[in-house]
């Protein structure tokens, strides 16, 4: 798994490349809890390159929009592959969640 962070004015995106395992989700709920640990709480998480994640994953996830919420920010998807769109349907976190088609549009969606 890779993850590279950027930043579009108030928005973190956080980009994942390859797969979220119990073995690599730590990493990833890290990088996010560290972003809004620096005050970043609008993340925008683009999983156009996931290729997989376990329930590991979710938790990490779920764990990051909750503490983003707390502090007033939000944490969004997008670009989720079929694949991986049907582990979050299937957990019941599509209610839980915003969805966008594209990072950019995520991304825009904190200023509408």
């Amino acid at each position: 798994m890779e993850i590279t962070h950027t930043y579009q004015d108030a928005v973190t995106v956080v980009v994942v490349t390859g797969s979220v395992d119990a073995l690599t989700a730590p990493q990833l709920g890290g990088s996010l809890t560290q972003q809004i640990g620096t005050g970043r709480i609008n993340l925008v998480l683009d999983l156009a390159r996931l290729d997989y994640t376990s329930s590991a994953g979710l938790r990490a996830i779920l764990g990051a929009v909750k503490e983003a919420r707390q502090r007033g920010g939000d944490l969004r998807l997008a670009g989720v592959q079929p694949n991986v769109s049907k582990v979050f349907e299937m957990s019941g976190f599509t209610n839980i969640l915003k969805f966008y088609a594209d990072a950019d549009a995520a991304a825009q969606s904190f200023s509408a």
